[in-house]
């Protein structure tokens, strides 16, 4: 199974994102390429519960949790469904990455279908910055991109 969001936002982010599952309950392989980024930086990366963009990112709602934890690292036991950790733009502002989450899912309860995904302005801090803010959204800052995972013919 395969799934692919558009990222785009109010920012220079924008790029492609692709989900692979190639088992029913095993792990999603997520792989990006991503521009517009500030040289050599650090962007939080999430599914956020709502497929809806109609107020832009802002409209995408909270970190996707169907568990009732707090923000956390992607390796954390204590970690939103959505919880991705954090991307690195090189010098000249790009990033490509590939990161596999066993949480995450394209069906059943951690489902992502649907749901979409946001890059953040700043750096997540994985819920270890010792204030409510970070156990909610790891303190990454402004959405810079955002966009509706929908799932797609396997290439």
């Amino acid at each position: 199974m395969q799934a692919v969001v558009i990222l785009r936002g109010d920012s220079s982010v924008s790029g492609t994102v692709t989900f692979e599952q190639p088992t029913s309950g095993g792990r999603v392989k997520v792989s990006g390429k991503l521009t517009g980024f500030p040289p050599n930086s650090l962007h939080g990366f999430h599914v956020h519960q709502l497929g809806d963009l109609t107020g832009g990112c802002a409209s995408a709602g909270p970190h996707f949790d169907v568990y009732g934890k707090t923000h956390g690292a992607p390796t954390a036991a204590e970690r939103h469904v959505g919880d991705l950790g954090n991307i690195l733009a090189d010098a000249s502002g790009e990033v490509e990455f590939v990161i596999t989450d066993k949480i995450i899912s394209l069906n059943g309860l951690t489902s992502i279908d649907g749901r979409s995904v946001v890059v953040h302005a700043g750096e997540d801090d994985l819920g270890l910055g010792g204030d409510d803010e970070s156990r909610k959204t790891g303190n990454a800052g402004a959405r810079a991109a955002c966009g509706v995972i929908g799932k797609s013919a396997p290439v």
